[in-house]
């Protein structure tokens, strides 16, 4: 980051709010397509376990996609559900969802 406030940074331009977010949010072209809950990251399997996935709609499962630091690709889940009821949960929500560690996010 630099110290002159009046040079343009890619970290000035990112709201607070998505920072905040980067943690449980799940990415695919720059874009939020999911919220993780009970992520656990397993380095030596190079897999991350999800116990949901929610408002997924626009996650699109055969392509890679971010989470955290990661890379990820979806290999399997236990089910999917449409949750209509509360607004946290509405659309796709993919649970028991198991990712491969392809590699880290380029920064």
């Amino acid at each position: 980051m630099n110290a002159d406030s009046n040079t343009p940074s890619a970290a000035a331009n990112v709201p607070a709010a998505s920072k905040a977010n980067e943690q449980d949010a799940i990415y695919q072209g720059g874009r939020v397509v999911g919220k993780a809950l009970d992520a656990r990251v397993d380095t030596e399997a190079r897999e991350i376990h999800f116990g949901e996935i929610s408002n997924s709609d626009d996650l699109l499962l055969p392509e890679d996609c971010e989470f955290r630091e990661y890379r990820i690709l979806i290999q399997r889940m236990e089910f999917a559900t449409r949750e209509e009821r509360g607004a946290v949960h509405k659309g796709r929500v993919l649970r028991g969802v198991v990712a491969e560690i392809l590699g880290y996010r380029e920064q």
